[in-house]
């Protein structure tokens, strides 16, 4: 395996509308980001990934991008960015933006021209289709509910937007197009940006017949990622752009990827990959419902554990994946991985546990080392989330009570991961003097910065803990590059693995169970590096692990 400078880096996202807002007006901004760049490295954090902070309508939270060159003014200028960016460089820390070049804001300028003149060349940076049959070109439904084909005013075409109707695709088909798409990209790469993470990118090729499929709904509709997942020839397109862009600056980028066909890995993730590294989903994906939110099962935790260990297994053969919990699009890991005895300090100190030290790059969302929690909201009107909306919708047409259709939403809204940040016990948790964009968890009071910061066993000193046994001259070796190893597959709510080295052999172990579970251990313990509770019976070559215990164990060789 080829050594690249980020592989023993921790990343950490900023959702910049919910970080820290330092104007009153109720939103995050840059000059907060600059203001905790010492949090975050104190923290542990070496790379920071700033969601879309560009100019937008923010219909999907500025996922809408209206000009891709300019800083939104709700979250500063372009001298507060190119300020955090040299601040965050003092401190050796390193920028990724997001790229969002799926699809733009119907506010573009492309766009505006396209509509203006669907026969010219505008139009063709988009997806303009003459409708069938006085239907839309084909029966895709979007990824926030809905006919892909939005009508062109005055005409008998349609566009395409595999998300909101205000998000048109980008048709990568011309040439014109890419260019421009990588002309940005090099102009924030050249600005210092250390690289990007990818959104959406898996959609970018399209069978441009647009098949129809078979209904998978009631609606009539498919998922548009039928003709993703059957559509090929993905990746000459991403190796036009690692050539064109990324690899000119050694940028490291990692992907967000779904639908990605069997055997792709090494072409995404190897040596020689079209990114860097991509988010690992495998436990994400198991609780979504066949027909909705409103019809997801609770996710066991032997199929969790497999999910992540098969994931392991699979991409040390090829590259480094990047480990989450949570993010901006899922629920808070605390609230969705946990059982319910597990929902307490303890408990998050041992996911955090078990996600930080597997192989892979760790990526830290906002407030999850604070220990977070999905937020309890009282009607479908406080949410803000598009996604949320849709669901709510779709669970009432299948004939849920408004009350079970908001309970169903709660579990899995991106509204969990959305609300401010924690960092007092001040009105508003500290994040604004205004009046919040988006409600505040009430928990605010007991979960928050400043509270841990003085409670040497809270979350917040676990995970500094945690990151600084991960970087050590002492095991940065072997937690970069050590084997992964499944252990104790056999025993009952143990999650364990061993990272392992020539020169060391190190087991994290967690009990994520209700009673005590003994682990008889295949050698003798050299060294303790870490646990989330003090009362650990280790010794010898036997540990017993009470509930919610988590351990981290040099081995004799």
């Amino acid at each position: 395996m080829v050594r690249k400078w980020w592989h023993d880096k921790v990343a950490y996202q900023i959702y910049p509308k919910s970080f820290l807002d330092t104007d009153g007006d109720g939103i995050g901004d840059l000059r907060g980001v600059i203001r905790k760049l010492d949090y975050l490295k104190g923290l542990g954090v070496d790379i920071i990934w700033l969601s879309p902070v560009y100019r937008s309508p923010f219909v999907d939270q500025g996922y809408d991008i209206s000009d891709y060159y300019a800083i939104a003014p709700e979250f500063g200028t372009m001298e507060d960015f190119d300020e955090l960016l040299a601040e965050a460089k003092k401190r050796d820390m390193y920028l990724i933006m997001d790229l969002v070049i799926n699809h733009c804001s119907d506010q573009h300028e492309w766009f505006r021209r396209a509509l203006a003149d669907p026969d010219g060349e505008y139009a063709d940076y988009f997806y303009f289709r003459k409708g069938k049959d006085g239907k839309a070109p084909s029966n895709y439904r979007s990824y926030f509910g809905g006919s892909t084909w939005e009508p062109v005013p005055g005409t008998d075409q349609y566009y395409l937007h595999m998300f909101a109707k205000e998000q048109p695709d980008l048709n990568w088909n011309n040439p014109r197009l890419k260019k421009e798409l990588f002309d940005m990209v090099n102009w924030w790469l050249e600005k210092g940006v250390a690289g990007f993470r990818i959104d959406a990118i898996i959609n970018i090729k399209k069978d441009t017949a647009f098949p129809d499929y078979p209904a998978d709904g009631t609606d009539g509709l498919v998922s548009c990622t039928r003709m993703v997942e059957e559509v090929d020839g993905v990746g000459e397109l991403l190796e036009e752009l690692k050539k064109e862009t990324f690899e000119k600056y050694g940028a490291f980028t990692v992907a967000e990827v779904f639908n990605m066909k069997e055997d792709e890995l090494r072409e995404f993730i190897g040596d020689n990959g079209h990114f860097s590294t991509m988010f690992d989903f495998s436990a994400a994906v198991l609780s979504g419902g066949e027909k909705g939110w409103h019809t997801a099962g609770e996710i066991s935790f032997e199929e969790w554990r497999s999910a992540l260990f098969a994931s392991q297994m699979e991409g040390q053969k090829v590259g480094f994946k990047a480990n989450i919990i949570e993010n901006h699009d899922e629920p808070r890991g605390a609230s969705r991985y946990l059982p319910d005895h597990a929902r307490n300090t303890r408990g998050i100190q041992m996911l955090g546990t078990t996600s930080v030290l597997l192989r892979g790059i760790p990526f830290l969302y906002q407030g999850q080392e604070l220990g977070m929690t999905n937020c309890l909201f009282d009607s479908i009107e406080e949410y803000d989330d598009i996604s949320t909306k849709d669901q709510y919708k779709v669970a009432l047409e299948a004939g849920l009570t408004e009350a079970d259709a908001l309970k169903a939403v709660a579990r899995f809204s991106r509204d969990n991961s959305r609300t401010p940040m924690q960092w007092s016990d001040e009105e508003n948790a500290g994040f604004t003097c205004g009046k919040p964009w988006l409600k505040v968890n009430p928990n605010y009071t007991q979960v928050n910065a400043a509270r841990e910061e003085k409670d040497k066993d809270s979350v917040l000193h676990y995970y500094r803990q945690l990151l600084a046994l991960r970087k050590s001259d002492a095991y940065r070796e072997t937690f970069t590059y050590g084997e992964f190893r499944p252990a104790f597959e056999e025993e009952k709510d143990i999650f364990a693995f061993y990272r392992i080295t020539p020169e060391q052999k190190i087991l994290v172990a967690a009990n994520y169970g209700t009673v005590e579970r003994k682990l008889v251990l295949p050698s003798g313990i050299k060294k303790q590096l870490l646990c989330n509770n003090g009362r650990i019976n280790a010794a010898g070559s036997r540990i017993g692990l009470g509930s919610c215990d988590a351990i981290v164990l040099e081995l004799d060789c």
